[in-house]
């Protein structure tokens, strides 16, 4: 034992001398959470794992009149809880405590009274009895069962032993909590496993002894728990399907079908057959006893229909991106769905009754007046390099004719190599030069400049903004919902992008298709008078012009592969940012 660490386990002993216990466990916790040197709080939060056992011993031993079996379960857990790997405590430091099992079960033991939340010597009770029944059912939420140690509970489910039952009792408090931060702030293994990739899933801040509380306190534990899962349609459209998919019956004939030169219509291709199983087609050329090879107009129609749910060009040619969507497999689907279930879980459950959405994937965006699709535009979305973030908000302000205050990043990325080959290129995209980002800043002559001699980081420190007009890279307004990501929605110029089935071109932006209607949505829920004669003659004047919402309007940027239509069918989306295929190879590890 190092003299740091004697010095800490003498000085505990002296203050249990003087200390009740439940002061000692509070400055032991307290000092544990809080202590810098890492070496301490290891020891500190070690000594606090066993006082767990030592306060439950001492609760319940000086209680003679306890029932023996009662006795006996209070000891068993006492035991159980003194005997957690002292050496995983300090993993702690590094970890949120949901995910440190131990230190998670003594901490909830200890601020609850070091006694069983969940059985007794009779066994289980009722809200043990409803958390199980949740716990089964994860499956239903795109989760897994066993990932709440369902088959150790149910192993332990009959029996009375006060051993058996002391580590029942912990197996139900870990696994509650776990479950309940799961299906409100998502599955913290993803955070866990790759911080950088998911940001916004789970809760590292989630305090395990508020949620056991919480359950305990309730009297309907089923509605406290049925509560937990967000409210809005799409989720509990997500579940519909997954139910939905998981009663198919298992796909006969389905195959992989191979890549190959491109399937026109008219073709004849040995994939023909193939592709007619896979996608369901039953037709074939009549007279004939095998499939045809021919790539038919039925065909052609279905695919082309095929498409339109998978987000994919219409255009009837079948090439890699069909391809790849005819060959996902009932199980694909069904851990695409579950995906986007997860990617809900860490996102606002309640989206609201009027609202704005964007769907990265599928390269739209909705207006939604209480609770229903009211209107339906397209728009483009961030370059793979400069993806759109996932996060909800509130637009605050729109912004017609604005001014577009070009990023240091573009400056120096884009303008200065432009610059370089042509001094004259600001002026000609009607873009002002100021000497810096401050409000002193002076405007110069960016013709004057030997711009080979600026450098990349001097580029950086000018202010650029361009004029409103036909020529702003934002076009006619701007939606404003000010974040730290620096994302908002706006027009563009180059309409001519909107025609592309695939639309990831900005730097992380959403440009808007038809834009005015968004603002006239927006301005119609603040006052009805508006029009769309009003909102064009504001364009028309050219005139800078910032209207300010006075109940902000949700917004919210989501990530969906899969969703049901409004006919009620399952619609699969290209995974455009690769995103499926991260979040799977978490849950699904080879």
């Amino acid at each position: 034992m190092s003299v740091l660490q004697n010095f800490a386990f003498r000085l505990c002993l002296i203050l249990f001398d003087f200390l009740p216990e439940y002061l000692l466990v509070s400055w032991l916790m307290n000092t544990a959470l809080s202590v810098s040197c890492p070496s301490a709080g290891r020891l500190l939060r070690a000594l606090l794992v066993l006082l767990t056992a030592t306060v439950s011993i001492n609760a319940y031993a000086a209680g003679a009149a306890a029932p023996e079996e009662a006795d006996a379960l209070h000891q068993a857990l006492a035991k159980h809880l003194a005997c957690f790997p002292i050496s995983l405590i300090g993993y702690q430091e590094q970890k949120p405590m949901l995910a440190t099992r131990e230190f998670c079960l003594a901490t909830i033991y200890l601020e609850l009274g070091a006694r069983p939340l969940w059985v007794s010597p009779d066994g289980p009770g009722d809200k043990a009895r409803t958390i199980v029944e949740f716990i089964t059912r994860a499956g239903d939420e795109g989760l897994d069962p066993v990932a709440y140690q369902l088959p150790e509970i149910m192993a332990l489910w009959e029996s009375r032993h006060p051993d058996d039952l002391a580590q029942l009792d912990t197996l139900i408090s870990y696994n509650v909590v776990k479950y309940i931060h799961d299906m409100s702030f998502g599955q913290l293994i993803f955070y866990s496993a790759a911080p950088e990739l998911f940001t916004e899933a789970g809760n590292v801040q989630f305090n395990p002894v508020a949620a056991v509380e919480a359950c305990l306190a309730t009297d309907d534990l089923a509605a406290y728990l049925h509560a937990l899962a967000p409210h809005h349609r799409w989720y509990r459209d997500l579940k519909v399907a997954l139910a939905r998919l998981r009663a198919e019956p298992e796909q006969t004939g389905w195959t992989v079908i191979d890549n190959g030169p491109l399937i026109r219509p008219g073709d004849t291709d040995p994939r023909v057959p193939a592709i007619r199983q896979n996608l369901g087609s039953q037709e074939q050329m009549s007279g004939q006893d095998e499939p045809s090879r021919i790539y038919d107009e039925g065909l052609v129609a279905a695919i082309t229909a095929f498409q339109g749910r998978h987000g994919l060009k219409t255009d009837g040619i079948v090439g890699p991106n069909t391809l790849a969507a005819l060959n996902l497999s009932k199980a694909d689907k069904i851990n695409i769905v579950t995906a986007n279930m997860a990617r809900w879980r860490w996102q606002d459950h309640d989206l609201g009754e009027t609202f704005v959405m964007v769907n990265i994937a599928d390269f739209s965006l909705v207006g939604v007046e209480k609770d229903e699709p009211v209107l339906a535009l397209p728009v483009i979305v961030g370059r793979l390099r400069h993806q759109t973030p996932v996060f909800s908000d509130t637009i605050k302000y729109l912004d017609f004719n604005p001014y577009w205050n070009i990023p240091p990043s573009i400056a120096r990325d884009k303008k200065l190599p432009a610059l370089r080959e042509n001094p004259n290129v600001l002026v000609e995209e009607h873009i002002r030069l100021f000497s810096s980002w401050q409000e002193d800043a002076v405007e110069l002559d960016s013709t004057t400049i030997d711009w080979h001699a600026v450098t990349r980081g001097q580029m950086a420190g000018y202010k650029l903004r361009q004029d409103p007009g036909p020529w702003n890279a934002l076009g006619q307004v701007k939606f404003i919902f000010p974040n730290h990501h620096s994302v908002y929605l706006h027009d563009t110029p180059a309409r001519e992008l909107f025609d592309q089935s695939s639309r990831s071109f900005s730097s992380g932006c959403i440009r808007v298709g038809s834009p005015l209607s968004l603002a006239l949505f927006a301005l119609k829920l603040e006052d009805a008078s508006w029009t769309m004669e009003k909102i064009e003659a504001i364009v028309d004047s050219g005139e800078r012009r910032v209207v300010r919402l006075s109940t902000p309007l949700p917004v919210h940027l989501t990530y969906q592969t899969a969703w049901l239509d409004n006919n009620g069918d399952i619609r699969f989306n290209r995974d455009v940012y690769e995103r499926d295929a991260a979040l799977l190879a978490v849950l699904n590890p080879q």
